[in-house]
């Protein structure tokens, strides 16, 4: 095809039974193609999904602790941990203060520390040890291979 005026690129869209799609309406003069509307429409989206199915999804694992846990509970949590980095999803642990235990926050931000220290080949701390309400909350995503 060629470069046409408004007028005829409509007439002849009509006489081919087409339809004329403004593809670029910015630029001067505007881009319009003749096509079936409907199937420009099916590409599109069609190119849309394939775009989306190609994009990465961020999964988060959540490992919640309390302030007193103990030792063998967390090197079994630990390796919950290790398990999700090398699978690529971010971390989110957690240490929940139940009723009067918010006075040990000592106890859980050393217990979030030592958790990201034993974690440090794997993850890096994308968030430290924050008290939000009864959670103190720290965030790890995993190091690219």
């Amino acid at each position: 095809m060629g470069v046409y005026r408004l007028g005829k690129a409509r007439a002849i869209a009509e006489e081919l039974e087409l339809d004329l799609v403004e593809i670029s309406p910015n630029a001067n003069p505007p881009v319009c193609k003749i096509l079936e509307y409907k199937k420009f429409l099916y590409e599109q989206k069609k190119r849309e999904k394939a775009l989306k199915s190609k994009a990465t999804k961020v999964v988060i694992k959540e490992i919640r602790f309390g302030p007193q846990t103990d030792e063998h509970d967390y090197e079994f949590k630990k390796k919950h941990a290790e398990k999700f980095l090398n699978e690529g999803a971010k971390l989110k642990a957690f240490v929940f203060f139940k009723g009067r235990s918010i006075v040990f926050k000592e106890q859980g931000q050393i217990l979030l520390l030592r958790l990201a220290q034993d974690l440090e080949e794997l993850g890096k701390v994308e968030q430290l040890p924050k008290l939000e309400g009864k959670r103190m909350t720290m965030f790890i995503s995993p190091k690219k291979k």
